[in-house]
């Protein structure tokens, strides 16, 4: 028996870049770096924004599914304003340009791609679009008429390729779209707030973990702590020539080795820093503690054999806290 075919109505846009293939033969390397990083920071936070799913891309090409037309269009002029302010410092032959197309249709859903004429159509409407500019279809603009303030200009019908009817859309021009007001891109906004839980949360779990160590470390002396094999009590060691019975306890000394950064991403190098200097710094307010300072440890760092000689194993921190005569306390604190 024919198995039944799984179908949604969906909002599609359809995006590429005008004159890729122009922008490519005169430098390849430069146009995908660029276009990558329009879609790192820009576009992808975006659509992620407006609960937009990325369907496929192919090459400088993008299809995306929204389960609103008020949002489609929102994040359409929204990127390509972004766009007019981001290429305003670029020279106009190496400017990075989309032309956008939106349609609300009926599609075929297959495992995470979307078939049919409601993607064909948002296809063709991207292709009928100046550059810099936005086509959407005559139902797209029905949806928004009293929803956004948008100056869509309509363009009447067009015969586009293996559509069988005229499609009737709405255009608008690169020129209106520099009338709108600059959206703030979201990218920024919610990385920082990100980035503080993640280094809080690291922090605390540092703070904790030195928080046990110091424990260990006063209840030796006092005769609490079980004896290690091969060592004398701690009584014993109190009343070594190195410091007599009796005498007080010299400050905690405590130094914070850099993190390493085991990731494949160079650019998450200052996030290892900026925990080390984190941990450093919250350490500094425990009374009676002396911390090396940031910069001293940092000498540490890349050097594959002194972090060996310290017990630095790959996937963990390790980190050592040693006063007196007593034993050094060692801690690991594992994390990806």
């Amino acid at each position: 028996m024919k198995q039944p075919v799984e179908r949604r109505l969906a909002a599609i846009l359809a995006a590429d870049v005008a004159g890729y293939s122009r922008l490519m033969g005169a430098d390849e390397e430069g146009t995908l770096q660029a276009l990558k990083r329009h879609r790192r920071q820009l576009f992808d936070p975006k659509i992620k924004e407006h609960r937009g799913r990325i369907v496929k891309t192919t090459g400088d090409g993008m299809l995306v599914e929204f389960p609103s037309v008020v949002d489609a269009v929102r994040c359409a002029v929204e990127v390509q304003r972004a766009m007019l302010d981001r290429n305003t410092e670029i020279p106009e032959d190496k400017r990075i340009v989309f032309r956008m197309g939106i349609n609300l249709g009926d599609v075929i859903i297959d495992g995470d791609d979307l078939y049919g004429d409601g993607v064909n159509i948002a296809a063709r409407l991207e292709a009928l679009a100046e550059p810099g500019g936005i086509c959407i279809s005559w139902v797209v603009g029905d949806q928004i008429r009293d929803k956004l303030p948008y100056p869509f200009t309509d363009m009447g019908g067009h015969s586009v390729k293996n559509i069988a009817r005229p499609v009737r859309c709405y255009a608008m021009s690169a020129a209106a779209v520099a009338t709108m007001p600059l959206a703030p891109e979201v990218q920024p906004a919610l990385a920082r707030p990100r980035l503080a839980r993640v280094r809080a949360i690291i922090a605390a779990g540092f703070l904790s973990a030195i928080a046990i160590a110091m424990v260990v470390w006063w209840a030796m002396p006092n005769g609490n702590a079980p004896t290690l094999p091969g060592r004398a009590p701690a009584t014993a060691r109190l009343s070594s020539p190195t410091v007599a019975a009796g005498a007080p306890l010299p400050h905690l000394s405590i130094v914070v080795l850099p993190l390493a950064n085991l990731s494949n991403n160079p650019d998450q190098e200052y996030f290892a820093d900026a925990i080390t200097e984190d941990v450093t710094t919250d350490l500094s307010r425990i009374a009676g503690s002396f911390v090396i300072a940031p910069t001293t440890a940092f000498t540490y760092k890349a050097k594959a054999s002194a972090r060996n000689k310290l017990g630095a194993s790959s996937g963990s921190a390790t980190y050592s806290m040693a006063a007196c005569d007593a034993p050094a306390t060692t801690f690991k604190l594992m994390f990806n």
